[in-house]
Parts: structure tokens; sequence; C-alpha cells
């Protein structure tokens, strides 16, 4: 059995104002299993997007460990990215897990990964997943040339990016803190 590949998750920021977008596509090899899964949800009071690239059963897996160290910590995104990355890196099961988190808040956006790694990308915007590229290039386009809203910002990213990645399609799921 071939793994699950490919997604793509993006979220552009302006000032407090932030949002989180995801495809629906889920593809095993090179066939479509699904079209519209929601791979961006809000946690921690509904105060902080998350959207995950990768395995799903290892990303719930994730969600699940984030989410009790957003409560730990009283919803201190930074502190409990790290603690989970700590866990990780460490744990002989959590290390083995397949995937990446993208997170944000009204102050910082950050990808998580097993490696250990909290990452504060530039410019606060986030891009993971085999779409990513496609969409962060689009995304800082629309920042830098546009006044769009970050929700318009991240729509339009992942429809350029859907153009472009044949493992992402034109279902989106948004999720904005305002």
């Amino acid at each position: 059995m071939e793994p699950f590949h490919g997604t793509t998750i993006v979220s552009a920021r302006r000032g407090k104002r932030v949002a989180m977008g995801g495809d629906g596509q889920v593809t095993l090899g090179n066939i479509v299993i699904k079209q519209s899964a929601r791979k961006v949800r809000r946690l921690y009071h509904d105060k902080i997007l998350a959207g995950f690239a990768g395995a799903t059963a290892d990303a719930f897996t994730l969600f699940e460990r984030f989410e009790a160290k957003l409560e730990k910590h009283q919803g201190n995104l930074l502190r409990s990215a790290v603690e989970l990355a700590k866990d990780w890196r460490t744990d002989r099961i959590l290390r083995r897990l397949e995937a990446m988190l993208a997170v944000a808040d009204h102050e910082v956006s950050l990808v998580i990964t097993g490696n250990g790694d909290v990452l504060e990308p530039e410019f606060g915007l986030v891009a993971i997943g085999s779409g990513g590229p496609y969409a962060q290039a689009a995304a800082r386009a629309l920042l830098d040339a546009t006044e769009m809203t970050p929700t318009e910002v991240v729509k339009k990213a992942l429809t350029i990016a859907g153009d472009l990645c044949i493992y992402t399609n034109q279902t989106h799921t948004i999720e904005t803190l305002d």
C-alpha cells in the first residue's frame, strides 16, 4: 500500500487578522480517495487555527497532543508548540508520525515538524504540503501587491495551488481569526 500523499495548507496574516485554509483532497498514490476532507480546524476555545499535511491518523494524534499542550499552557501557542515538538522528537512512538502542523493565533504563525522544529516563517506566511510552495508564492505576491484580506489571500492562493499541484483540489476549508 502506498502512503497518503499531498495536500496544501496556507495561512496569511495582516496585523492580528489571520486566515488558514486547506484543500480537501486525500490521495492514495495516484488515486483520489476523498475530495472534501477538512484539514484545518479551530483549537483552544476557537482562538487557534491549525492545519495538517501528511498521514491523517498521525495528524489527528498530533492535534490531540497539541490540544492537551494548549490546555496545560493556557493557550500559549509558542510554548505549547515547543513542548509538542520536544515530545514529538523524543517519544519513541510519536517520532514515527509522518505529518506537519501549521498553527496560528492573533500574534504568531508557526510550522511544527517531527524533527523538533518550531519555525516562524517570514511575513507571517505559512504554507505546508505538496502544494505549499505554490500557495506560498501566490500568497506572498498577493500580500505584497494588493490590499486583499487574509481570507481572500488564502482563497486565491489555494485556487492557484490547485491549478498547479495534482495533489491539491478546489474544495477549500478556510478559517479566520479577526
